[in-house]
């Protein structure tokens, strides 16, 4: 698919709660990619390029990376479970989470960045895995990007 003019790429979606990134294709086309729910790892996901990009729904929202990256990583962390160091940190997440709700709070600003530091960490840690599990959609630098 050619991008439409004046779309800065890569985009990022969220589509009905599914984080979604819309990227340059080595031959200046554009394709979608969408977290799976079953991995965490990235699916084709070309066919919602047109349904995001003149979205009228309410349930379709514009990111920027760092929100893109938060929602990748809350949405795998909810859908998630295993063993290992990211695992370890998405729990570390959820305290902190679990924390200011329990004492009926918003977190304070210490606890929001520690949480957005820690997201970040998780998705250059799972986006290198999957670069070299061979995910075609797999891109650490996006967590690493100053936003």
């Amino acid at each position: 698919m050619t991008p439409t003019p004046g779309l800065v790429l890569p985009a990022y979606a969220r589509y009905y709660g599914s984080p979604v990134k819309m990227v340059e294709t080595p031959d200046g086309g554009m394709c979608a990619w969408r977290v799976s729910i079953d991995n965490g790892g990235w699916e084709k996901a070309n066919e919602l390029i047109d349904e995001i990009l003149f979205a009228h729904e309410e349930e379709i929202f514009s990111l920027s990376s760092e929100e893109f990256v938060q929602a990748v990583e809350s949405y795998r962390a909810h859908y998630l479970s295993g063993q290992g160091p990211i695992f370890a940190l998405y729990e570390t997440v959820k305290a902190i989470i679990d924390a200011g709700e329990r004492e009926r709070r918003r977190l304070d600003d210490r606890e929001r960045a520690l949480v957005r530091g820690i997201r970040r960490k998780t998705f250059v840690m799972f986006e290198e895995q999957l670069r070299q599990q061979g995910d075609p959609g797999a891109d650490p630098s996006v967590g690493q990007a100053d936003n």
